[in-house]
């Protein structure tokens, strides 16, 4: 059982601190992986920390889960964390996302797109990103960004 199902029977619909990673994949193109949610919003693959995990393991495994990918090595991008990483879905939880956000280019596999998880997964050019990438998702590829202009 997934960490935060298990505490929201205790405290409700009441705020968490849920530590999570997401991680900028990027092909010999610098083009950026990004997955369209079933909301239809456009993000980064990525996802919850369970019990036991390293960041580390938390991002190869939401990657390898989210697009059937497996990753390599991992630079670290950032730490995102704050008042503006508040979060209320829809079905009343509340929580502060803490999000480690990763870099790599070491990746091999197939993409396969879990149905349950996204629409559609895409490389794109950071000139042509899409309409409908989360404000925090800008957030995170910035630091990809202005690693690019060094």
């Amino acid at each position: 059982m997934e960490y935060y199902k298990e505490i929201r029977k205790y405290v409700g619909h009441k705020p968490l601190i849920l530590p999570g990673a997401v991680v900028c994949i990027i092909n010999e193109k610098n083009d950026i992986l990004l997955q369209q949610r079933p909301n239809g919003t456009w993000g980064l693959p990525g996802g919850l920390m369970d019990l036991g995990e390293s960041m580390e393991e938390t991002a190869r495994r939401e990657v390898k889960e989210e697009t059937g990918l497996n990753i390599g090595e991992l630079t670290l991008l950032g730490v995102f964390s704050g008042e503006e990483f508040f979060v209320r879905i829809e079905n009343g939880d509340e929580f502060y996302a803490l999000t480690v956000v990763y870099m790599t280019r070491d990746y091999d596999g197939t993409i396969t797109i879990d149905e349950k998880e996204s629409m559609d997964m895409n490389f794109f050019s950071l000139k042509n990103l899409p309409k409908g990438l989360k404000k925090e998702y800008k957030s995170f590829i910035e630091p990809y960004i202005e690693s690019l202009q060094k």
